[in-house]
């Protein structure tokens, strides 16, 4: 599966469009007389949606992952910090010509404030474009002028703007920082995508201290939203996630399944 399969693989796959697709097959079902489908469908996306507001299935879908690894207590000395892409819309961003950050923004201030707080250390920026239909919006090109304009010298930063996703993060950041063995790297991404990112830096021949950011449930005790959308939402990453850790595994990006905080 293939850049291209995996995007359209995950249009389909994705919960909201699954649930919008059954809702479909279910009015044509009633339409054309095929009551007990169409029924049964609906019952089935009625139950859905109770189960989102009332369990707490955005934490036991996202909980495994934000707690595989931890925040790190920081060595005295960092050589370097990678900053994964996905925090930035490069496509609205060209569009309405000003920066348009998501909700994974800590990825880029915690970035910041590494910087900040470790000025010796070499910086890498890596993102690309995921979108299938508009590859020439680049997060790495708007990077550059946001770092600047709060403060970062671009010149510090080394942009990788090639990747479309985790593996060509690790791959092409790889090539051009060259990273020597006994070199301390943290590795900054969101806390749920952190174990599919360890797992190929790890594979590549890269040891990273992972300091996951972007945290999205609380750390002791899970608990219904009692939001549809938000533990729809939570659904959507998390199963995402899981698909990714399972493709990249059978690819052989990864070693391991779920990647742990030690080897």
């Amino acid at each position: 599966m293939g850049f291209v399969a995996s995007k359209v693989f995950w249009w389909f796959a994705a919960p909201a469009n699954l649930a919008l697709a059954l809702l479909a097959l279910a009015c044509v079902s009633l339409l054309i007389g095929w009551r007990r489908l169409g029924g049964s469908l609906l019952a089935l996306l009625l139950a859905s949606g109770v189960a989102l507001a009332a369990l707490p299935m955005k934490d036991w879908v996202l909980r495994p992952l934000e707690d595989r690894f931890t925040v790190p207590t920081l060595p005295a000395r960092i050589d370097g910090v990678i900053v994964l892409g996905g925090a930035i819309d490069s496509v609205l961003s060209a569009d309405r010509q000003q920066w348009v950050i998501n909700d994974s923004a800590e990825r880029l201030t915690a970035f910041l404030d590494l910087a900040r707080r470790f000025p010796s250390a070499q910086l890498v920026f890596s993102g690309g474009s995921a979108s299938l239909f508009a590859d020439d919006a680049r997060e790495a090109d708007v990077a550059r002028g946001l770092f600047a304009a709060l403060g970062l010298p671009p010149e510090r930063v080394i942009f990788e703007r090639d990747s479309r996703n985790t593996y060509e993060n690790g791959v092409f950041s790889q090539r051009l920082v060259q990273p020597q063995p006994n070199q301390v790297w943290l590795l900054v991404t969101s806390a749920y995508h952190m174990p599919r990112a360890v797992g190929v830096f790890r594979r590549l021949g890269w040891p990273v201290v992972p300091y996951p950011v972007d945290f999205s449930i609380s750390a002791h005790e899970n608990h219904a939203t009692g939001s549809v959308l938000d533990s729809l939402n939570g659904v959507h990453w998390g199963l995402r996630e899981w698909i990714g850790l399972t493709y990249y595994r059978l690819s052989g990006y990864t070693d391991r399944w779920l990647p742990a905080p030690s080897q």
